[in-house]
């Protein structure tokens, strides 16, 4: 007979903290057990790990509605339902056993000093590259790719970013306030964004001046398919360091309610799955995916998309992982 806390295949529980070994996808009830993101290894020990996934629950800088800061806890709390298969069609492989990947748990924010989360996120993405290992993070609202960003620039340079949203996030202003529709503006000022080599995808609100990155918007989108798309991501970010992120109000809301400023006439799943999973000549460092707030969603369907497309990158990844610098 089994003892109690053994793995037992397709019905062993808990796997984020009973598992063994980083590689592979164990089996596990999609609505039992502890919680990771798609039942990856709990763990702060990054020896020989290629990716680590961590959530960044933060949503002071938001614009209009509150609660991304529950993001992180509901992609994984959806990701189970990604997790039983070892695979994510179409890609006909499991990227886990591929890589070497965990769930690093949360960045501690303190939300009692708040001009000082900007650089505990910074110092939180360092900590972890510093190890040689790349991270896909889940929001929390899009100011914090800026700080992530910060952090990659001092490994690599200023690096080119592959951008899908409703919103172009680059509004100027004068002074550097911690918002989430100007991060992108002091990037490209401060250097860590390349913006020559950047584009984005979905982009459907009005600002005349796009600093200098490429919009390839959501009517232009809809009118030239996603195989235009990934030809001219691949055209403008060339072989430049790259990173990709994803606000999950590029989708429409039909397909992704449970944000904080959803606009109509965006992407489908279809599309933006498909045009991820076509930038594999594309050097990406990293990824984040923000935006979810599941207080809006429907039937978990936004945390859902979200927990997919962040698969669609590691699975993206996995069949061309760039080789560490």
């Amino acid at each position: 007979m089994a003892k109690i806390g053994e793995d037992k295949g397709m019905w062993g529980v808990d796997h984020a903290f009973q598992r063994e070994t980083v590689y592979g996808t164990p089996g596990e009830a999609t609505y039992a057990g502890a919680l990771s993101y798609l039942r990856l290894k709990y763990t702060k020990d990054l020896t020989g790990i290629d990716i680590a996934v961590t959530g960044i629950p933060y949503d002071l800088a938001v614009t209009n509605r509150p609660g991304t800061r529950f993001g992180p806890r509901a992609i994984r709390a959806a990701a189970t339902n990604l997790a039983w298969d070892g695979g994510n069609f179409p890609w006909e492989y499991d990227p886990f056993t591929r890589l070497a990947c965990v769930d690093f748990g949360d960045c501690s924010l303190d939300h009692g000093h708040p001009q000082d989360i900007p650089k505990e996120i910074e110092n939180h993405i360092t900590r972890i590259l510093a190890t040689g290992t790349s991270t896909v993070c889940m929001g929390g609202d899009h100011f914090i790719t800026l700080p992530i960003l910060r952090s990659y620039a001092k490994k690599f340079g200023p690096i080119a970013i592959v951008h899908f949203d409703a919103h172009s996030d680059t509004w100027s202003e004068e002074e550097n306030r911690i918002d989430h529709g100007t991060m992108f503006y002091h990037g490209i000022k401060e250097g860590v964004i390349d913006a020559e080599h950047s584009v984005q995808i979905g982009i459907r609100t009005r600002n005349s001046d796009h600093q200098g990155m490429t919009w390839l918007d959501a009517n232009w989108v809809h009118a030239n398919g996603p195989q235009k798309a990934i030809e001219e991501a691949k055209r403008i970010v060339g072989d430049h360091h790259a990173y990709l992120t994803f606000d999950i109000d590029c989708l429409d809301p039909a397909f992704a309610p449970g944000t904080g400023t959803p606009v109509v006439g965006g992407l489908s799943t279809y599309q933006a799955r498909t045009i991820i999973q076509g930038l594999d000549t594309i050097d990406f460092k990293g990824m984040d995916l923000v935006e979810v707030a599941p207080q809006y969603d429907v039937g978990e369907v936004t945390a859902l998309a979200g927990a997919t497309l962040m698969l669609d990158y590691l699975s993206l990844m996995a069949g061309g992982l760039p080789e560490k610098a």
